[in-house]
């Protein structure tokens, strides 16, 4: 089985050497790049399966080429933040990014996060072969991960917006809380204050056309969390 490849984006040369060599000890293929052309000259010439993104790079920032990334590709985004720093963490979400760790980090933190990110990547349409979603007049497509409106335009998601979506389709009407969201949705548990779901529902409303003042689909129970307020038809079951 071919190794998942791992592309690390650091201006920092110790920190790219150190860290593909931990990923390569622990049966990953990494390569690296030390800005935003490096990063696009490597997803030209290779498949690549997940990117470790330095928010402060020269050039394009991390923000800049995260946001350009998702626009032409799911491949998932885990991003490299200095500690405590919320907002970077927030606007990296907003622009797409998957999973987000703070500097300075441990190895072993970070390779769980590449893994579960990758686990999600990879198991989310298979558990669910040949399953199709419809809602509301849209349609996603659990083997392609494809979203498509109702005007039959298909839009784009990240990981981790499909994820989020798959898991209101699979529990439609249901009120689901914060910390449920963010262990469902993205493998961990919600730190007290944790903004991101809020970010990532904030994310997908617009994706769906969803006014977030007044949503119709993800609406806000005060209080409580979110629930998708739309009948479900899923193919395929």
């Amino acid at each position: 089985m071919e190794r998942p490849h791992v592309l690390v984006v650091d201006d920092d040369p110790e920190i790219r050497a150190l860290l593909a060599a931990y990923l390569e000890r622990n049966g990953l293929r990494a390569s690296t790049a030390e800005d935003g052309r490096a990063m696009w000259r490597a997803l030209a010439e290779d498949r690549i399966d997940l990117v470790i993104l330095d928010l402060m790079l020269p050039g394009e920032d991390g923000l800049t080429l995260c946001r350009d990334l998702r626009a032409r590709s799911s491949v998932p985004v885990i991003m490299l933040t200095a500690r405590g720093e919320e907002t970077d963490r927030i606007v990296g979400l907003e622009m797409g990014a998957d999973d987000y760790v703070a500097k300075p980090f441990s190895p072993r933190e970070l390779l769980a996060r590449i893994k579960a990110v990758l686990r999600r990547a990879g198991g989310a349409a298979g558990t669910a072969p040949g399953r199709r979603y419809r809602f509301a007049g849209w349609t996603l497509d659990a083997v392609t991960r494809q979203l498509t409106s109702p005007e039959g335009t298909v839009v784009p998601l990240s990981g981790a917006e499909y994820r989020l979506l798959r898991v209101f389709l699979e529990r439609p009407g249901r009120v689901l809380a914060r910390d449920r969201l963010l262990d469902l949705a993205r493998g961990r548990e919600a730190a007290p204050f944790d903004r991101s779901i809020d970010v990532l529902v904030s994310r997908l409303r617009r994706r769906l056309g969803d006014d977030g003042r007044e949503p119709r689909l993800i609406r806000t129970v005060r209080g409580e969390g979110y629930v998708l307020a739309a009948e479900v038809e899923v193919e395929g079951r």
